[in-house]
């Protein structure tokens, strides 16, 4: 029964859909992106029963649909929908000594901030737990002893 009213939603969907774009015209809606969210995963998800993702398969137009939505908010994927189980790695330019380089150019900045944020952050609980405590030595400036003060009141 559950596979039947899926079967009944997919194609009532895929006439709804007809042969537009989007749901409602040219320019994606929320409908379009709730359809999207559910019927991605159905295209490529590897399941145990594989007849709706079949049936999904058969209707042309809602996969046309999933890929103008790929294409419009993820075009580094070109447009194609991927394996759930492997996601893309991390896209790679060629460097200027002919090397692979990452395409973030702030890695090295955000591996140094995140060492001194951890860093600062276990100095921090060390003096909050008093694990490390900073005493003032004696000395006051120029090596001078500071004068207590009862030695004051005499001194008058």
């Amino acid at each position: 029964q559950l596979y039947r009213d899926a079967r009944e939603c997919l194609t009532l969907l895929s006439q709804r859909l007809g042969s537009q774009k989007f749901f409602f015209g040219d320019s994606p809606a929320s409908l379009d992106a709730f359809v999207f969210s559910r019927l991605a995963p159905l295209l490529k998800a590897k399941l145990p029963n594989g007849k709706l993702q079949q049936h999904l398969k058969s209707l042309q137009n809602l996969c046309n649909h999933c890929t103008s939505i790929l294409s419009l908010y993820f075009p580094w994927d070109g447009g194609e929908i991927l394996p759930l189980a492997s996601p893309p790695s991390a896209p790679r330019t060629a460097g200027a000594d002919g090397g692979e380089a990452e395409e973030d150019p702030h890695k090295r900045r955000n591996q140094l901030l995140s060492v001194l944020v951890g860093l600062a952050a276990m100095l921090g609980y060390a003096f909050l737990s008093g694990i490390v405590s900073i005493q003032r030595g004696s000395a006051g400036p120029a090596g001078r002893q500071p004068i207590a003060l009862e030695d004051e009141e005499e001194e008058e």
